[in-house]
């Protein structure tokens, strides 16, 4: 059976097949439809059809991820979306947590909200912290509510109450009041999406579930139907911002989940590539057409964290954007693509990003209308890419263009020969990469020069090699496929979903039988989630807690362990929690009482992930066979042009070595190696650079 794994990004669609018998991967490309990107998946299906005949019929699996959520937020695209919550909380967005991401800064901007607030309308209800219902319902303001949304056409209604999380009576009384007076209405409940204490990220991440729930419901019903067109009956899975995949049905009732769909799958592959490869800490660095994100992984482990932000105001300031509280992989996106749009800012110096020309109408290489300079274009001009080999050939590259309007947009008002022009561009994104990526990982107390770099996307190997160099990385991985590597994570991923419930509690008040009993709930919950995406699965559950001391309000995240005999022992869980925060912070408190805040469950289908035969073997053979011949890009060294030896990857053997200057064409991507750096290749083709 195959497994067809589907990355829909903003400049391609990407696809990679999977033989579960032999191992085999196959990999495809096609152009993004951004009108409705179902249609994208549906044309990369006929262009495998053509090389693979009738192999959707032999598809067991469908692993589908997706932009559409984030750009939905972004390009604010979602549908008419009400809130509704507890007397007295209306402006709770707008309050948002009533201090500034900049203390100092009294002009500082946030995001404009998902919700009006002509659209937040409050009920009379009160349930306390403890769970107690001090004040039911009150049905008849409830359904003059109602009333009010219908009358203002509202698609979509979030509904957060307070302290809904320790008991949702209340939410549930008021759906059970909308699906009688306004069943067209879509609902997202609080205690439903998100059930964890903390206000103002509960509401964020149910009004953000809200605001695109119907978007999302419409476009997995088209893609859902494009399938069964091509007599596709079997599972259709999402990837989830936290890792895991699950059925579309359960990604349909909460797509704030899929938020950062597509960019997991790489930084899940890297994480599957660095347990076979036996490398402790990893920098994932995947730079496609629209953005470059990067996730730093420790001992195969994906940070996952339940504090993420969309939409930021200010790159680096927390605090600045919508936060999301659902699990999500702690991924950072820089505004930094192939398609990443050159220009000169008031200060008369070249600034890149983060608009970007997109797969419409695309860099002005690609010929398709684009009339301004990108990422993409400058590294055609210095000679990185091969015109008449991109995508394998498939798509021509107009270099006199590219030229031209580098020369137009940069080099003349700059007063730059064209070279130089096209080497700011190439410098400034690297830098720009750099600095998001050495500020991500010092935030998680990584150590930049213990860690290896994976390098994929269609441009993260042309830029991987420098980026590595200013952040003093001394190894790049560069995969096989790396053009199409997200798509590659989606079909290793496993199913699986977390599950949550917040209990605040003294550690010390808590006994072991409680502690386990709440676990196993949780475990139920998700196992029902899972086993309805794969009927009869054998399930893995392991366990993660939020703590904190007593009066803190921020917490840590850190995993308790899997089976009986994986799992920290109720005794340890103090001495677990003052080690965690030891790793953030620097210290440890004695003296402070360790408190439970939330409980967690991550439970997986139990399945045979194929296994990539990685290794490098430490000797060096010959690159002969796979040269090309040379070609001429530039040096920044030199500040000229110099000539590079041209390898095909698909002809590089196992063991091949080889010296920079030098690029490695592949149909998906291109690798740059310059001065100063080597390279080998393992058995499979994947390449390692070491960068002096």
């Amino acid at each position: 059976m195959f497994r067809l794994g589907c990355d829909i990004g903003g400049t391609f669609t990407d696809f990679v097949l999977l033989d579960g018998e032999t191992g085999d991967l196959q990999f495809f490309k096609v152009l993004t439809t951004l009108s409705d990107p179902s249609e994208a998946v549906d044309r990369g299906i006929a262009a495998i059809d053509e090389r693979c005949p009738a192999f959707l019929g032999a598809t067991e699996h469908v692993i589908h991820g997706t932009t559409l959520v984030i750009n939905a937020l972004i390009e604010r695209t979602g549908a008419r979306t009400a809130l509704v919550t507890s007397k007295g909380f209306r402006d709770i967005l707008a309050m948002r947590r009533e201090a500034r991401y900049d203390t100092y800064d009294i002009t500082a901007r946030y995001p404009v909200a998902l919700v009006p607030r002509d659209l937040c309308f409050e009920v009379t209800e009160r349930v306390y912290a403890d769970g107690r219902v001090v004040q039911p319902l009150d049905a008849d303001e409830g359904r003059r509510v109602l009333d009010a949304l219908v009358e203002r056409e509202i698609e979509s209604l979030a509904v957060c109450f307070l302290h809904s999380y320790a008991n949702p009576a209340n939410e549930r009384a008021f759906a059970d009041l909308a699906a009688r007076h306004c069943p067209d209405i879509t609902l997202s409940l609080s205690s439903d999406v998100l059930p964890e204490i903390q206000e103002y990220p509960r509401t964020s991440t149910t009004v953000v579930n809200a605001f695109v729930k119907p978007l999302v419901g419409r476009y997995l019903r088209r893609l859902d139907d494009r399938l069964k067109n091509r007599s596709f009956e079997r599972g259709l899975y999402l990837m989830l911002s936290g890792g895991g995949v699950i059925s579309a049905e359960t990604a349909g009732r909460y797509p704030v989940r899929l938020v950062e769909s597509g960019p997991v799958g790489g930084a899940l592959a890297a994480a599957h590539i660095g347990e076979l490869a036996d490398l402790p800490e990893l920098l994932s660095f995947d730079m496609g057409g629209t953005t470059a994100k990067a996730c730093h992984i420790r001992q195969g482990r994906l940070p996952i964290t339940t504090e993420f932000e969309v939409d930021r105001v200010h790159r680096f300031k927390k605090g600045s954007g919508t936060p999301i509280a659902a699990p999500t992989v702690n991924v950072i996106e820089i505004g930094a693509g192939g398609g990443s749009i050159a220009q000169i800012d008031d200060m008369a110096l070249v600034r890149v990003g983060p608009q970007s020309a997109g797969a419409d109408p695309g860099p002005i290489c690609y010929g398709l209308g684009g009339d301004r300079p990108t990422v993409t274009d400058a590294d055609l001009v210095l000679g990185y890419l091969n015109p008449s080999f991109f995508l394998g050939g498939e798509m021509g590259l107009r270099q006199r263009e590219a030229v031209e309007g580098i020369r137009r947009a940069v080099a003349e008002p700059l007063n730059l020969a064209i070279e130089q022009a096209a080497w700011g561009i190439h410098e400034v994104v690297n830098e720009n990469m750099a600095g998001a990526a050495r500020y991500h990982i010092a935030e998680h107390g990584g150590d930049a020069g213990a860690a290896t770099m994976v390098a994929f996307g269609g441009a993260g190997p042309v830029h991987a090699v420098e980026v590595a160099r200013k952040l003093g990385i001394s190894s790049v991985l560069v995969p096989v496929g790396a053009g199409v590597f997200s798509a590659l994570g989606f079909v290793v991923a496993p199913i699986s979903y977390e599950v949550s419930r917040t209990h605040v509690a003294p550690l010390e008040s808590m006994t072991e039988g409680v502690l386990e009993d709440m676990f196993r709930e949780l475990e139920a919950e998700g196992m029902a989630v899972v086993r309805a995406a794969r009927e009869g699965a054998a399930v893995v559950c392991s366990r993660a807690l939020d703590m904190c001391y007593r009066g803190q309000g921020s917490n840590i995240r850190f995993d308790i362990g899997g089976g009986p005999g994986d799992r920290v022992p109720f005794d340890g869980i103090a001495g677990r929690f003052a080690e965690e925060y030891r790793a953030r912070y620097g210290y440890a408190y004695d003296d402070l009482e360790p408190q439970l805040r939330t409980l967690r469950v991550i439970v997986s289908a139990a399945s045979e992930q194929p296994s990539l035969d990685l290794k490098f073997a430490g000797r060096r053979g010959e690159a002969r066979a796979a040269r090309t011949g040379t070609r001429p890009a530039y040096a920044p060294d030199e500040a000229a042009f110099v000539e590079h030896d041209v390898y095909r990857l698909d002809l590089l053997g196992p063991d091949a070595g080889f010296e920079g200057p030098a690029i490695v064409e592949a149909p998906d991507s291109t690798l740059v190696i310059g001065p100063g750096a080597g390279a080998v290749t393992d058995a499979g083709g994947w390449i390692m650079v070491t960068v002096r």
